[in-house]
């Protein structure tokens, strides 16, 4: 039987606290894999004038009210913060979590939020994947306890990260599909990738991240592959889901419902599933925006995991 690890990525938009840090705790409890939320400090689905909560202080106060439930975003903004301060971040949380965090990175899109908190943007996507290339390579030194120094675009100078993390091997998890520099990245720094866009996208992302492993000698069974599979609803009448769903997105700063979906009945929704545990995909990330699905979150264990591992 091969084993389907399970995310749960609890939107911090237009939420509050107390439904934001029950929800961390219910995936905790049912037995969630993984715990992620938004490094945004303004929303990115719907009006982006609503409130959202930050994503490091979020995980921070999950770590305390959560037992095993692995920690972490999905993924961080690097042009918010300097990169050695975010390793030094993420080696703290992981000895407030007892040893539960993953480091996720991106190279940040959302120009809105870094032009209102006054952030460098960069000049293009480009420029923006050539600071993430740097700032994961001195996240990755730090974390091995090397000392790293900046080569281009930060001044770090032979910078030591201790205490070093709780695990020997503190992940990082690189998100984003790009495939001249992002997917490069992942095959020579990352522990992890995260794409989305449906199962002929990762499809077509994972070959490409194969032909990066080959050129820059990377075994590509070191890199954990895991995907987002947008909001889920899970009902026993697939028009209820579909009502739900859309529900859901109008509470959330009256956005425009997501496509692919994933709704309808358990067996539906494993089906949508099973082809990406054969293309090595087993670790699912699924969304949950306010008020977070409560029948959802526990029937994705309960019901839709069974049913993809006998498959």
């Amino acid at each position: 039987m091969t084993q389907l690890k399970l995310g749960a990525l609890c939107w911090n938009q237009y939420t509050d606290w107390p439904a934001l840090r029950s929800a961390g705790v219910r995936a905790d409890q049912l037995g969630y894999d993984s715990l992620w939320t938004w490094d945004h400090l303004y929303p990115i689905v719907g009006s982006h004038e609503g409130p959202i909560f930050e994503g490091w202080m979020t995980l921070a106060a999950w770590a305390k009210a959560t037992e095993r439930v692995r920690l972490g975003l999905m993924v961080g903004a690097n042009p918010f913060r300097n990169p050695a301060l975010v390793a030094k971040m993420a080696t703290t949380l992981d000895h407030i979590s007892g040893g539960r965090v993953t480091l996720g990175i991106g190279g940040a899109w959302f120009e809105t939020e870094h032009a209102a908190f006054g952030f460098e943007f960069g000049s293009s996507p480009g420029e923006r994947l050539r600071w993430l290339e740097e700032a994961v390579m001195i996240m990755r030194g730090m974390l091995h306890g090397e000392r790293p120094s900046g080569t281009r675009h930060y001044a770090a100078r032979e910078v030591r990260d201790d205490p070093l993390p709780v695990q020997e091997r503190l992940p990082i998890l690189v998100g984003g599909g790009g495939e001249r520099r992002t997917l490069r990245i992942v095959a020579q720094y990352a522990d992890a990738n995260n794409v989305g866009g449906g199962i002929e996208a990762v499809r077509h992302k994972e070959e490409v991240l194969q032909r990066w492993c080959a050129e820059v000698g990377r075994d590509p069974a070191e890199i954990e592959r895991t995907s987002g599979m947008g909001v889920t609803v899970i009902r026993d009448d697939p028009a209820e889901a579909r009502r739900v769903f859309d529900r859901l997105f109008e509470q959330n700063g009256h956005a425009r419902p997501w496509k692919p979906l994933l709704l309808g009945t358990p067996e539906q929704v494993a089906g949508e599933i099973r082809p990406y545990m054969e293309l090595g995909y087993r670790h699912l990330t699924i969304g949950f925006p306010h008020p977070y699905d409560a029948e959802t979150m526990e029937r994705m264990i309960t019901d839709v995991k069974p049913l993809v591992e006998a498959a």
